[in-house]
């Protein structure tokens, strides 16, 4: 399954040059992988307040292929390619319209609110297995 997410380039995206700041590309990633894993019914504040877990980033991949600017319509697309005991690779991208702008890979970990590693619990699995494409 992609989920898509749009969202248009204001000018506090842009650096001096008129063009998104890289840095804000995760922060866009971050909205596309929030809204994946929320249309698929996990509650991220209820993981945390309930079950004192918590997604976070472990590793990102980014490649920058095109610049985008201030007015441009973007759309993030979220993927999930693998799903492990305690991870998540999600493959993400950003387009305007038929130009690819950024291409990443996202490795996602599940930690206690205390740091510490920890496993996704079967409820959580079964709802973001529904991300993994089907065959």
């Amino acid at each position: 399954m992609t989920h898509r997410m749009s969202l248009r380039v204001y000018y506090e995206d842009t650096d001096m040059a008129g063009i998104v700041y890289y840095a804000n590309y995760l922060r866009f990633l971050e909205r596309g992988r929030s809204d994946a894993v929320r249309e698929v019914g996990c509650d991220q504040l209820d993981m945390r307040d309930r079950l004192g877990i918590v997604f976070v980033v472990r590793r990102v991949e980014i490649d920058y292929r095109a610049p985008a600017r201030m007015d441009d319509v973007l759309v993030v697309e979220t993927e999930t390619a693998k799903l492990g005991g305690a991870t998540m690779v999600m493959p993400q991208r950003v387009w305007r319209e038929d130009t690819l702008i950024v291409e990443a890979d996202v490795r996602v970990a599940m930690m206690t609110l205390e740091g510490r590693p920890a496993r996704l619990p079967a409820e959580i699995r079964q709802k973001l297995a529904t991300l993994l494409p089907t065959e």
